[in-house]
């Protein structure tokens, strides 16, 4: 079974990756593309709300979909899998 279709072993793989790299807390860069529509886009938004995040967004050239890229200080790697769960239920995102 493929890590795609297995998000806990791919969080896992994750958790390490970051412990191995990333010292915490650290300025951590979140990228994900959503479907531009405001309701999803209000959603990402609401998931990084009151953390002190920078939130970029940017539209496809068609429109069709949006970049969202949200820089925040986060104190851990489980922290950082956290908003990636969080984020997984917004219909039609795609994680960088």
């Amino acid at each position: 079974m493929s890590l795609k279709n297995d998000p806990e072993a791919f969080y896992a793989k994750l958790k390490i990756q970051l412990e191995e790299t990333t010292q915490f807390p650290t300025l951590y860069m979140y990228k994900f593309i959503v479907p531009s529509s405001e309701e999803k886009i209000k959603q990402v938004h609401q998931i990084f709300d009151n953390i002190g995040a920078v939130i970029d967004t940017k539209k496809s050239s068609k429109g069709t979909y949006t970049s969202v890229s949200i820089t925040v200080n986060m104190k851990s790697a489980d922290a950082v899998i956290e908003k990636y769960k969080e984020a997984s239920v917004v219909e039609g995102i795609i994680s960088l």
